[in-house]
């Protein structure tokens, strides 16, 4: 994939995270992020974007993330939060790409919760697969134990296990770092088959402060569930965050060139 013709700079990369104008339609708290990374031949990235978008790449190579973390104080933008409905876990399996605008942000392969109602809305309005699944998250002193398991059919996919702890000083991904490409992301795209319509939605937060992870265990299976090969060795790239406060901004239509 030629990506010389939207070169994205570190300026322009960093401009996305410049609050957006307009008022955003919810509010959210990320907490607790395990950010694991492993580079992909961006070829077999190509094969699964809608018309219309490109793959991100960082030094030649696509990227794909296997993010879990925990979603709290969900609620609308005139309404508090609601209780069994607000906070819950969330896997996420996403690549990077941009527009025809030269636009960087994030494509999901999937993400999982165990909310009917809310992934019911991501997916009817977001146009994003969202997936039904059995989560539990334990907190033992500085280690975090996530799991996992798909509702596939009237059956539960096998075991996703994640083991972590976050260790070091805390800092900020620079401008131009492989850690700004792969989580410094401030715009989603989705796509509205029924109607090949590409869309687009912009969130804000302050810079995420991340560390160093000892990581315990973990999981390649999104991978496969998704339709690609799952890697053959552990992640290029393990990053961990104790999350962060966030807007989400209205989702529009983008104009495809």
């Amino acid at each position: 994939m030629d990506t010389s013709k939207h070169p994205i700079t570190d300026a322009a990369r960093a401009a996305e995270q410049k609050r957006p104008t307009g008022s955003p339609v919810m509010y959210q708290r990320w907490r607790e992020l395990l950010f694991l990374h492993w580079p992909v031949d961006p070829a077999r990235i190509a094969r699964d974007l809608p018309p219309g978008l490109q793959v991100d790449t960082f030094d030649g190579q696509a990227w794909v993330g296997v993010v879990p973390f925990r979603m709290e104080g969900v609620r609308p933008r005139f309404l508090p939060p609601l209780k069994g409905l607000s906070s819950f876990p969330e896997l996420n399996l996403r690549t990077y790409v941009y527009d025809a605008d030269g636009r960087p942000g994030v494509w999901f392969y999937s993400l999982d919760t165990p909310k009917r109602l809310p992934n019911w809305i991501a997916r009817t309005f977001f146009h994003l697969n969202y997936r039904l699944a059995r989560m539990q998250v334990e907190t033992k002193a500085a280690e975090i134990a996530y799991q996992s398991e798909l509702r596939i059919g009237a059956a539960w996919d096998p075991l996703q296990k994640y083991v972590w702890s976050r260790r070091g000083e805390r800092f900020c991904a620079e401008p131009g770092s492989l850690e700004f490409f792969l989580v410094e992301r401030y715009r989603l795209f989705a796509y509205n088959a029924k109607k090949k319509q590409i869309l687009t939605g912009c969130v804000h937060h302050a810079p995420y402060p991340l560390q160093q992870v000892d990581l315990s265990e973990g999981s390649t299976r999104l991978f496969s569930l998704s339709g690609l090969d799952e890697p053959a060795t552990g992640p290029a790239s393990v990053l961990a965050s104790p999350g962060v406060e966030v807007e989400i901004f209205p989702m529009t239509r983008v104009n495809r060139s």
